[in-house]
């Protein structure tokens, strides 16, 4: 964990799961680390996959891992429209966000932060005289690499 916001996440992850009565696992704690040292949504797959470069886990814990981390509001849940969820973890804070582009080719997720498209979400959101509390955008095309 080399990011300050990953480790500040993985911290806090470990602190919520002790508070809630959940003990530390090998394959919890290896997936924690893994995610915090992430910029995007994984898959499950792609986690499996990260995790088993240190070493076997299974399929099942990583799942359920994500579903306790996704029931503590530790981890958000992306569902993009491809079939694929992902995920990443989110900020304790809610000060960092950042949005996604989509290669619908090669499945490339890219995530971007624009602090103009924030401003227009906040802008239009009070036009409507609409509370926003979260928000997800997502550009779906082509990356560099997919003609």
């Amino acid at each position: 964990m080399s990011d300050p916001a990953g480790q500040a996440w993985a911290v806090n992850a470990r602190e919520v799961l002790q508070r809630a009565g959940h003990h530390r696992g090998a394959a919890r704690e290896r997936l924690i680390d893994l995610l915090s040292d992430q910029d995007c949504a994984l898959s499950a797959l792609e986690i499996e996959d990260g995790l088993r470069r240190d070493g076997p886990v299974a399929r099942a814990s990583v799942y359920r891992t994500l579903e306790l981390l996704h029931d503590h509001e530790l981890v958000t849940r992306l569902e993009l429209g491809d079939g694929v969820a992902r995920y990443e973890p989110a900020d304790p804070s809610g000060h960092h966000h950042h949005h996604h582009l989509l290669c619908e080719r090669c499945g490339q997720l890219v995530p971007f932060d624009d602090a103009g498209l924030e401003r227009s979400i906040r802008q239009l959101s009070r036009r409507l005289g609409f509370t926003t509390k979260e928000h997800e955008v997502t550009l779906r095309g082509r990356c560099p690499d997919c003609p």
